[in-house]
């Protein structure tokens, strides 16, 4: 499955639609604005809410939580800094792990599971300005934690250039 984002409406407190490549509009980012803390819902185009990421507030490094309803799904959080790629490290909460790892500000990155690609962040296929797609590899992927963490990856990546 390949999904359409477009990049400038990364913005806390923005609604946006995530589209598929025919421009049906298939998931609902809800930004929440006013809050002490970077707070997005991933929604289905019903409006039921799939998953909620917030920023853990108190933590040594930036940490974002993905939760499913009142119970945490993952935590994603910087792994190492190289010069040319980011790495990251989402944790489920059966303690297993993702990488996810790549040029996270350029928006060319990958998310993999035991060395096995699930999905692929990327602009190089697209050619409309400030956007970029997600390509779902896996079939059976949870698409909704996927996207969950890649808005995560690029959200923790885009405060360490600021800071």
């Amino acid at each position: 499955m390949r999904l359409l984002v477009r990049e400038r409406l990364f913005a806390i407190g923005d609604d946006y639609w995530i589209e598929d490549v025919d421009g049906r509009k298939v998931f609902l980012v809800d930004g929440k604005a006013m809050r002490l803390r970077d707070t997005f819902e991933l929604k289905d185009e019903t409006g039921q809410v799939l998953v909620e990421l917030r920023q853990k507030l108190v933590s040594l490094r930036d940490t974002m939580l993905i939760e499913r309803g009142d119970e945490e799904l993952a935590r994603v959080r910087r792994k190492r800094l190289s010069l040319l790629r980011n790495h990251y490290r989402v944790t489920l909460v059966d303690g297993t792990e993702m990488d996810v790892s790549g040029k996270i500000l350029d928006r060319e990155f990958a998310i993999e599971y035991d060395g096995e690609l699930l999905a692929q962040i990327s602009r190089r296929w697209l050619t409309i300005r400030d956007t970029y797609g997600i390509d779902v590899v896996r079939e059976d992927a949870d698409i909704a934690l996927l996207i969950a963490v890649a808005m995560c990856v690029i959200v923790l990546a885009d405060k360490d250039s600021e800071g």
